[in-house]
């Protein structure tokens, strides 16, 4: 099954979002008509047990209690609840203003984290080296309000050492929260026996809809909401909720997780065909991604290309991939992750990254590796000018 309209397109950009699954589509529909299920009568009711299956089938494919699963709207309304939340309840119980959090986090973490420190908050980061992986944990030894720590890093791949940071934060009576928009449904997730007291999630990521995220959240100690309302979700996140998306971000998760193994496994070896290609392809191409590691993720950088002209002349191609460098107000800078990491400028603006995901065929590969070539190369020229 291809991810677009046109039959020889190549989407390779699964990192972003990936094709919504058949039985999330039919989760969707069957419940589309659900009423509030805050309701009293037998429609409420009837909704609220859709509601209530879902959150018991996220729960044990998570490794959480039921209770602990809370609807969001995003992943990045889960990281917001779950840092902006975690600091407010700790602060209160006078613990220190201090945050601990690691440099290559995505915006939805990085830009709370920024609005505490602007607030008074003192931040320790966790840095990432050349590798995109954080080795020095040492920070996290000092009690803090909040600390944050991604599992995988959605630009490199790079997945993070949550195990060790849970331990350690757990010592010095720290609550930490851990992103886990990208490895949720790729890598086994066990909330409570990594002994984490916040991680957040994001439906489409792994085939559901887009606009559900999931947070998971411990009884105690519990975020202080950002919203105030009905007090739906425990609370932790008032608003009618959309019984639908649930239902289906439930099946989605549920025929992720099971055919993780097989499906990462596959996806692995087409990623490692694409990384041989490629270099074979491409002489002084780097690959920032290095394990430990997401299987789909294959992130390029070729000194002297322009980011921008790469994508745009795969885009012509019909390959969707994505770069590193984010364009802000009109002007092409470095990517704050790869900036985080150490990387030159003249590397990191030639960044590309290719994510696969269960969707992608050899013969999507073979078209992406037989492109590449003659569009770093006229990249190249558009980076000369």
């Amino acid at each position: 099954m291809h991810a677009s309209a046109s039959h020889d397109s190549v989407y390779l950009d699964h990192a972003a979002t990936t094709p919504m699954r058949q039985c999330a589509i039919d989760a969707w529909v069957e419940h589309a008509h659900a009423v509030n299920p805050g309701s009293q009568y037998a429609a409420g009711r009837a909704a609220n047990a859709v509601l209530q299956e879902a959150r018991e089938q996220v729960a044990a494919l998570l490794g959480a209690d039921p209770v602990e699963v809370i609807f969001t709207g995003s992943g990045t309304e889960a990281d917001n609840i779950a840092v902006r939340g975690l600091y407010a309840a700790s602060v209160r119980e006078g613990a220190p203003q201090r945050v601990v959090a690691s440099t290559i986090e995505h915006p939805a973490v990085l830009e709370p984290v920024r609005a505490l420190e602007a607030e008074g908050a003192e931040v320790a980061w966790l840095e990432a080296g050349r590798d995109g992986h954080v080795a020095d944990l040492a920070a996290l030894d000092q009690p803090a309000a909040v600390a944050a720590l991604m599992w995988a890093n959605n630009e490199t791949g790079a997945i993070q050492p949550v195990a060790e940071a849970a331990e350690r934060a757990a010592a010095a009576g720290t609550p930490l929260h851990v992103d886990a928009v990208q490895a949720v449904g790729k890598v086994p997730v066990d909330f409570k026996g990594l002994g984490l007291t916040t991680l957040a999630a994001s439906a489409h990521k792994f085939g559901g809809p887009r606009g559900c995220g999931i947070l998971l959240a411990r009884r105690s100690p519990v975020p202080v909401p950002l919203v105030l309302g009905g007090g739906q979700e425990r609370g932790l996140r008032s608003g009618t909720v959309d019984v639908a998306a649930a239902a289906a971000t439930a099946a989605a998760l549920a025929e992720a997780v099971g055919e993780m193994e097989a499906e990462q496994a596959r996806v692995r070896e087409l990623r490692d065909q694409l990384v041989a290609r490629v270099r074979s392809a491409v002489p002084g191409a780097v690959l920032t991604t290095s394990e430990p590691a997401l299987a789909g993720h294959a992130h390029f950088m070729f000194p002297g290309a322009n980011a921008d002209a790469m994508i745009m002349l795969l885009d012509g191609l019909g390959i969707a991939a994505s770069a590193g460098s984010a364009c802000a107000a009109g002007v092409v800078r470095l990517s704050p992750v790869l900036e985080a990491m150490g990387i030159p400028d003249e590397e990191g603006m030639g960044a590309l990254r290719l994510t696969l995901g269960r969707t992608t065929t050899e013969e999507d590969v073979a078209r992406a590796a037989t492109e590449i070539g003659d569009v770093v190369e006229k990249a190249r020229a558009v980076g000369r000018l």
